[in-house]
């Protein structure tokens, strides 16, 4: 156990400290994904064999969805562009923050995520605003795509791990999560400041470094993912040693390490069909919520952040500090309900 909580400590501290980490952090997470399973004793064939096929499906749509993007990249920003200029900046960043939120449970988190990048290269924002916008709408496409079970991975594992139907993590988790889209838009509307003036960006060439960054990105997100497949089936011992027997309440306080860890793997470990609905939204709310602290958190925070360039310290400037105040406003709604 001791080498699992310093493999953990490693994951949390080295991307804020170590810039040869940070450029690189989905092959370090790989890396620590690897270490955390040999450490806990669980790799195997199987497992192995599983981290190689969990990514492929997400790796593809990262591929696909930026090729796709790559050449409708023109009409789409010139249609972005000229909507910014019709419609009050503040009304248009809230409402496309609550808008990728919403949508990202029909055309997946992934897809999302590029659009946002998009957006964000299309409205010309300065740092700290771009940071703060692209933040808030991570959060929101994190919480929004937990949904529906095509919306990412974690609502995926829970529908099948519940045994439920499609629409089950609408009816749980709905007024939550779209009360938490409606939250995040509005900060938007008051935290992220317009730009200095509208003028079109200079339109992209499409050079072959374009290209290759499409397919260096998806071969990232592939070993990326691979790796937190590691990670979690590494920490699922620790997991279940320490922390299935737990009160709810304070279940939902300690995934905070979905931060840092996969949050699908946790809920995984940690949901049952046996357990009452009210559990389960205390620990999948946790779940999501923490997800956008940090740049590991999400797959729409790695692709967000790997493209337009944002630290790890400039995320937990800003996330963790939202996270956390979000955790205490969903807490005091868990207790009350």
């Amino acid at each position: 156990m001791a080498g699992l909580l310093v493999i953990f400590l490693l994951v949390l501290v080295l991307p804020f400290t170590v810039k040869a980490v940070e450029e690189n952090l989905e092959i370090f997470l790989f890396v620590m994904g690897l270490l955390a399973a040999f450490a806990s004793g669980v790799y195997n064939t199987d497992l192995f064999l599983k981290a190689a096929y969990d990514p492929i499906y997400i790796s593809l749509a990262v591929l696909g969805a930026g090729l796709l993007f790559k050449w409708l990249q023109q009409p789409l920003a010139s249609q972005i562009f000229l909507l910014s200029r019709v419609v009050p900046f503040r009304i248009f960043a809230a409402a496309a923050v609550f808008a990728l939120g919403l949508i990202s449970s029909v055309i997946t988190a992934i897809i999302a995520a590029l659009i946002l990048v998009l957006l964000v290269e299309e409205l010309g924002l300065e740092r700290k605003a771009q940071v703060r916008f692209v933040i808030l709408a991570c959060y929101s496409i994190g919480l929004g795509a937990a949904l529906t079970p095509i919306g990412e991975t974690l609502s995926t594992i829970a529908v099948s791990k519940l045994n439920e139907d499609f629409f089950y993590l609408f009816r749980l988790l709905g007024p939550e999560i779209l009360s938490a889209l409606l939250l995040f838009g509005c900060l938007t509307f008051f935290l992220v400041h317009p730009p200095p003036r509208k003028k079109r960006p200079a339109a992209k060439g499409g050079s072959r470094s374009d290209y290759e960054e499409i397919f260096v990105r998806a071969l990232k997100i592939y070993f990326f993912v691979m790796g937190l497949t590691f990670l979690g089936s590494g920490f699922e011992p620790l997991i279940n040693t320490y922390l299935l027997e737990l009160n709810p309440l304070i279940l939902y306080w300690i995934n905070m390490v979905s931060a840092i860890l996969d949050n699908a793997t946790l809920a995984a470990a940690e949901l049952s069909p046996a357990m009452e609905d009210a559990t389960i939204q205390a620990i999948l709310l946790g779940l999501l919520i923490s997800g956008g602290m940090l740049i590991p958190g999400n797959i729409p925070n790695i692709i967000a952040a790997n493209k337009l360039k944002i630290t790890s310290k400039e995320w937990a400037a800003f996330g963790v500090p939202l996270g956390l105040v979000t955790m205490l406003l969903y807490y005091f709604i868990i207790v009350l309900m």
